[in-house]
């Protein structure tokens, strides 16, 4: 009795809700404040194919009610709240029968509560505990809620909402969830699953716990039948069908992995992590699918084995900055923590060249002047000493390379060159070069700089060789193409102007020199068959090599190297020893060739270099170049072999 009359109480304390408008206006939903679900952020790449959801443990896409099957609305409505068309926010005859179904049982069986309740529940209230004042509450703004709304504005925000169970909430998340399939494309049966599973997500199970989802299904499928939704023969048909899920991965699956990240963090940098993960956003990013396939396969095809390196490529449009490929592979290893495209940090070795090339270019230093390169250098300037005494350097195995020019010098990579270089132009300088063209990693300016000691990573380097290629105009590296919040408003777009960092003549007289490393220096094996200029790198005793490179439209870098430490690369793909003019010129040729097939061929800039210039001393005493400010070079080296053939160095 005492259930009894508590059960008539509070279903005459929700008539007297109902009716009075003093207690209405104190609980509008000014008052209470919404729960903050959002929905999930989707992105895509730029040929509008879908990469991934950003992870979350709450998945959510709401979609209006004319895109979901009509069976999911019927079925609802028959097994939640059959009068749902017919009374307003409250039901009081479902109360009554609610309060006669529990006293009969002895306990609480059913609620009585109508979707509208259900949708002020899951909106407002969330998990407060059931007491008498928070059904009163749940009452009050259900009123409120169907005095602004429509039937069924009411339903689809309800459909949109509830929890489904495994992470979904709505049931376009469940339909994806559990049959790998659009809501607007559920059968009956499917619509009808879903549809019994809000009241006891855990208990109906579908994965867990089939057979009593599948007795909650037909429950559902009878309360159709006895609403006159269909027949009994459809509804015999229905109940013998067996459950058939399609469990989906919509919400965990991601393609173009290393991509992917780079996306997201840059998404919650600008957004923060709430909004990325559940803001509901649109990103069309700048990735191109074909181009990424490529630099997958092109790695693939070089690194398979277990026991072989890792490796990143990553392709920009050096004319905006849009990245449009960006691949990394482990082989042998799991997946990484880090990305290996944009947060390891690796020697850049000789490919740092690039930057000492750039700042003599700009200081006046001319492509043709005349260097000595011998097998060994011994800098003893103060400001070059190391822990082990003066800095010595070594050409690639000890080769003298004889005399020759810079243009030369870089195309064949001769450390003992470019270490007289640098000493002439001077290391912050260098540093200041590499920091203006691209690179953002934190740089000393030691003498040994040139030689690619500080570790940069992949993105960057690709970001630094996209100024040559640009003229000299400096694009961010850029993975959005478009951001749109969850009203269509757009929030960022790809940002295409660029920042001039380099004078024209200075770029093309680099881009020309770079040409030579590929025409018939040390990274032949890269040449494309077309216009292109480029660089080989090796770090110390072979522990990471590079291959940077570009054309006109399209700029790449590839890494070699093995990710958990700095291990020499011996008796990799055929190699003894992996250098920037080996494995990683062949990656990038693999990759550029099929990447520019069909992409009209475009001319690199072409500069007049005479054949001789200034002869640059290499004994100490001597005054620097004229236009240069650096004082003159301490060093001591073998003479040079006149005439010597250059090497095939880095």
């Amino acid at each position: 009795m005492l259930l009894f009359a508590t059960a008539a109480a509070g279903a005459g304390a929700l008539a007297i809700v109902a009716r009075s408008p003093s207690l209405i206006s104190g609980c509008d939903r000014g008052s209470a404040r919404p729960l903050q679900l959002g929905s999930d952020s989707l992105i895509y790449a730029a040929d509008g194919s879908r990469l991934g959801a950003v992870p979350t443990t709450r998945n959510r896409e709401p979609v209006p009610l004319e895109r979901m099957s009509p069976w999911l609305p019927k079925a609802t409505v028959a097994i939640e709240d059959r009068r749902f068309w017919q009374h307003g926010a409250l039901d009081y005859a479902g109360i009554a029968r609610a309060a006669l179904a529990d006293l009969r049982t002895g306990r609480i069986v059913q609620g009585g509560s109508t979707i509208t309740q259900q949708l002020v529940r899951d909106r407002y209230l969330g998990r407060e505990r059931m007491t008498l004042s928070r059904k009163l509450r749940e009452a009050c703004l259900a009123v409120d809620v169907a005095r602004s709304a429509s039937r069924g504005r009411i339903l689809a925000a309800y459909l949109n909402l509830v929890f489904y169970g495994h992470h979904a909430f709505g049931v376009e998340a469940a339909a994806r969830t559990y049959f790998s399939r659009p809501a607007r494309d559920l059968s009956l049966g499917q619509a009808a699953l879903l549809a019994g599973l809000p009241q006891a997500p855990s208990l109906y199970d579908p994965v867990r716990r089939p057979r009593a989802t599948l007795r909650r299904r037909n429950e559902v499928l009878a309360a159709l039948r006895q609403a006159g939704e269909i027949s009994a023969a459809r509804y015999r048909i229905a109940a013998a069908r067996p459950l058939g899920l399609r469990l989906g991965d919509r919400y965990s699956r991601v393609r173009a992995a290393t991509f992917f990240d780079a996306v997201l963090r840059d998404l919650v940098r600008r957004y923060g992590a709430r909004r990325a993960r559940s803001g509901g956003l649109r990103v069309d990013t700048t990735l191109d699918p074909r181009l990424q396939g490529l630099a997958s396969r092109a790695i693939a095809g070089w690194l398979h084995r277990r026991a072989d390196p890792a490796a990143a490529v990553v392709a920009i449009d050096p004319r905006s900055g849009a990245i449009r490929a960006m691949a990394a592979a482990t082989p042998g290893h799991e997946r990484l923590r880090f990305n290996l495209a944009t947060q390891s940090r690796r020697q850049a070795g000789s490919s740092f060249k690039v930057f000492t090339l750039t700042t003599a270019v700009e200081q006046g230093i001319p492509l043709s002047s005349v260097w000595s390169g011998p097998a060994s250098l011994t800098i003893t300037t103060r400001r070059c000493l190391n822990a082990n005494g003066p800095w010595i350097v070594h050409n690639y195995a000890d080769e003298s390379t004889g005399t020759m020019s810079l243009l030369e010098g870089i195309a064949h990579s001769v450390n003992t060159i470019f270490a007289q270089v640098v000493m002439r132009v001077g290391p912050s300088h260098v540093v200041e070069m590499a920091h203006r063209m691209g690179i953002r990693s934190p740089l000393r300016p030691v003498c040994s700089i040139t030689l690619g000691p500080e570790g940069v990573s992949p993105l960057e380097m690709t970001d630094a060789f996209g100024t040559l290629a640009s003229g000299g105009i400096r694009h961010d590296a850029q993975v959005l193409g478009r951001v749109s919040s969850a009203d269509g408003a757009v929030l960022a777009r790809l940002r295409p102007g660029g920042t001039r960092v380099l004078a024209r003549h200075v770029a093309e007289q680099v881009t020309y020199a770079l040409t030579g490393v590929i025409r018939g220096g040390t990274g032949t094996a890269a040449d494309p068959g077309r216009p292109a200029a480029g660089k080989t790198g090796t770090a110390e005793s072979f522990k990471d090599a590079w291959f940077c490179g570009f054309v006109p439209q399209l700029v790449a870098c590839v890494w070699v190297g093995y990710p958990q430490a700095e291990i020499p690369l011996h008796d990799v793909g055929g190699f003894a020893d992996v250098v920037g003019g080996s494995i990683p010129a062949r990656i990038w040729h693999d990759f550029m060739v099929p990447a520019m097939s069909g992409v009209p061929v475009r001319p690199l800039p072409t500069v007049s270099v005479p054949p001789l210039g200034p002869a640059v001393p290499v004994l100490p005493g001597t005054p620097a170049l004229p236009g240069t400010s650096a004082p003159p070079l301490g060093a001591t080296g073998a003479p040079p072999a006149a005439g010597a053939p250059p090497p095939p160095t880095h």
